[in-house]
């Protein structure tokens, strides 16, 4: 936990560039530091590690002042990245990777197992660790600029606009990269960015800031739908705003609530019978009390024609959502991660229901479209696709009603 305790900066002349912050950071939350420039923003992330020290008030991490801890240790067990990530040219992969955990003295076993566990989390073949940095492609070493500061196991990472000087298709792939890692890891990531997007599709938590101090803070819902002030509500633009509503709807309201499925203790025989009265072609397999247990396709079935007797025999996994599960985040599994449908169960793991692109569209269409009328007579006949990624487009980049 990271706590900021009525903590200011000044400079000459008294200048304030932080004016009595105070803020807790949770374990394993990813917060959002976002203002204009000159807001405090980044001095408020460099005062973490001890870039820059406060002019008073305390910082706190997990209970511990940082004025009593060793600035070289301190930084040692925070990870740093700045907007620039560049890998060291005359250094390997494995080199670059290590760097930290070999200055804490780390045994070469665990730095090697450190080192192919990242490779594999970002997947890339643990074969480029002898690789210079010239031998991979832009992408690949962006992604190892990011494993590389989850390398030392810091339960602390500093990420000060990072992304920012990257192509939007790069740098949409590292936000999903470094969030996913985040979640899997666990780790507790303070990230500066001036971008609102960036914030919303990145933070647990977002921290507005301007003129030193923090105007608000709170979930990306709560700043969308309870702006502070005028200066948030430019902040994150009037598009924005307009959406907020149906980008926090979950997917519990656009799901279709009965799912065909079928028992996992029932003979094949009788999913196929299922299979051909339903014309469905994928099916989902519960148990007795309902619990999600997996699914069974066509092609499975085919394959195993004559050689199993029981569902539970021929099963495979299946992904799911809970039904807390945002729509937004539901239009990103669906279109960019490219699943055909959504299963969703609740906490219990109990199924709730299923989420399609179909699903997807009608909501999309009563939100974004039901208020024109056309004008004149058109080809109704839209691809479901094509709506699911207008869809992502209006979710990812703000785009207003007239646009979509």
């Amino acid at each position: 936990m990271i706590e900021f305790k009525n903590v200011s900066k000044s400079y000459v002349k008294g200048k304030k560039a932080v004016d009595s912050m105070n803020l807790t950071i949770d374990k394993g939350e990813f917060v959002c530091f976002i203002g204009t420039s000159g807001s405090g923003k980044t001095t408020s992330m460099r005062m973490i590690n001890r870039m820059e020290s406060p002019s008073e008030g305390q910082i706190l991490i997990n209970d511990v002042d940082i004025n009593e801890i060793d600035a070289v240790q301190l930084r040692r067990k925070i990870g740093y990245v700045i907007q620039q990530i560049g890998l060291m040219p005359h250094m390997t992969i494995y080199e670059n990777i290590v760097m930290v955990p070999k200055l804490l003295k780390w045994p070469e076993e665990k730095m090697r197992e450190t080192a192919k566990d990242l490779m594999k989390r970002i997947n890339l073949s643990e074969d480029y660790l002898d690789a210079y940095p010239d031998e991979l492609s832009g992408g690949m070493q962006q992604r190892v600029g990011v494993i590389r500061a989850l390398a030392a196991d810091q339960e602390i990472v500093l990420m000060d606009e990072p992304f920012g000087a990257l192509d939007p298709i790069t740098r949409e792939s590292l936000q999903h990269l470094i969030k996913r890692l985040q979640k899997e890891m666990n780790k507790t990531i303070v990230f500066v960015t001036h971008d609102m997007d960036e914030a919303l599709t990145l933070a647990d938590k977002i921290v507005v800031m301007s003129e030193g101090k923090v105007i608000q803070e709170g979930t990306p819902k709560d700043i969308l739908t309870n702006a502070a002030n005028e200066f948030v509500e430019e902040l994150i633009g009037e598009d924005r705003l307009s959406q907020a509503g149906f980008e926090f709807e979950t997917v519990e309201k656009i799901m279709l609530k009965n799912p065909i499925k079928i028992n996992e203790n029932e003979p094949i025989t009788n999913l196929a019978k299922l299979m051909r009265e339903t014309k469905v072609d994928d099916i989902l397999v519960v148990d007795d009390e309902n619990n999600l247990k997996g699914r069974v396709d066509l092609y499975t079935l085919s394959v195993n024609r004559g050689k199993y007797q029981y569902v539970h025999e021929i099963m495979k996994k299946v992904t799911y959502v809970v039904n807390t599960t945002s729509i937004r985040d539901g239009i990103y599994y669906i279109h960019d991660l490219g699943y055909r449908n959504l299963t969703v169960v609740d906490d219990d793991g109990k199924l709730k229901g299923m989420v399609t692109r179909g699903s997807i569209v009608s909501e999309v269409y009563d939100v974004f479209w039901k208020e024109y009328e056309p004008q004149e007579e058109f080809d109704a006949s839209f691809e479901t696709d094509e709506i699911v990624q207008a869809a992502s487009d209006v979710v990812q980049n703000g785009d207003s009603k007239e646009q979509a």
